[in-house]
């Protein structure tokens, strides 16, 4: 018998060779699995969170802005209006980006048809 070679090297490199195919195999299938489900997600139609959110509706009969428009003096809502988009537009860098930008033109849009009511 020959002590010089120790035969416990290759076969540790061989269960290594093979635990990183098993790693390999399992990663592909993973990445398979995420592009299905991104691609499936990609068709769900997705709320309008800029002039519809659905947690401003009350049972999808009356938006919040109407019934906040509708107890508030005309000069309260404008300045509420005033408020939101103040509110987007200093926050947009720092949190929503666009979608915060377009918030502040609803709400100005808002501002001007009850200024021109």
């Amino acid at each position: 018998m020959n002590n010089w070679f120790n035969k416990q090297p290759l076969d540790d490199l061989e269960h290594n060779l093979k635990l990183q195919e098993r790693m390999m195999n399992d990663l592909a299938q993973s990445q398979g699995e995420y592009h299905s489900f991104k691609s499936n997600l990609d068709n769900v139609e997705q709320p309008d969170m800029v002039n519809q959110p659905p947690h401003y509706t009350y049972a999808g009969k009356i938006e919040c802005i109407e019934y906040i428009k509708d107890f508030l003096s005309k000069d309260e809502y404008e300045g509420f209006l005033r408020g939101n988009i103040a509110k987007y537009l200093h926050r947009f860098r720092y949190k929503n980006g666009l979608e915060d930008v377009k918030k502040a033109q609803w709400y100005l849009s808002k501002l001007i048809e009850n200024l021109e009511e």
